[in-house]
């Protein structure tokens, strides 16, 4: 009853008037945001990923939980794809599964190899790849790699010197990989 209890009706109180269902919300989604809940839906039976929550954030996490008996649940939360930007995201988390964990020893050629794989996964199903997705890949790269400088990385992969930060000096680190 539009979200009357009993109780409210007991009293004599009207129902209020119909609001849009989810149904009648779903028919009035632009053809692009089909695409992306078709992508959504598409990943997580591609890689077998739940979602953990659905972020308001630009940020994403992805895990892996193994029970006893060694079965792997795969995990990310992200923001649900609604545009470019959130879409990158999305396909990042995405790629920490497809890549692997364990494929890389350094967490941010990780992080770089994930990047790649979503601006990849982006141009090859005709996503837009704008230059805010590319700003975030960057802000997201940098980030990364001054948090390994911080921790004592000494040899920077090849793939990996273009998100120095300008005060680190390549005299100061072995970037040969």
């Amino acid at each position: 009853m539009n979200g009357l209890a009993l109780w409210d009706l007991m009293r004599g109180r009207k129902p209020s008037p119909v609001r849009a269902t989810a149904k009648t919300r779903s028919s009035k989604r632009t053809a692009q945001q089909k695409r992306y809940d078709a992508l959504v839906a598409d990943m997580k039976s591609t890689w077998n990923i739940r979602i953990g929550k659905w972020r308001s954030s630009t940020s994403g996490c992805a895990w892996e939980l193994r029970d006893q008996a060694g079965t792997v649940t795969r995990m990310i939360e992200s923001p649900y794809p609604r545009g470019p930007v959130s879409c990158a995201i999305f396909l990042h988390e995405v790629g920490h599964h497809a890549i692997g964990f364990a494929h890389q020893r350094l967490r941010c050629m990780e992080e770089h190899l994930a990047w790649e794989w979503s601006i990849r996964e982006m141009r090859h199903r005709g996503f837009h790849v704008t230059d805010r997705v590319l700003q975030r890949r960057a802000m997201a790269m940098r980030y990364a790699l001054r948090k390994a400088l911080r921790r004592g990385l000494k040899r920077v992969p090849e793939p990996l010197v273009q998100w120095l930060p300008d005060h680190v000096q390549l005299e100061q680190i072995d970037a040969r990989g």
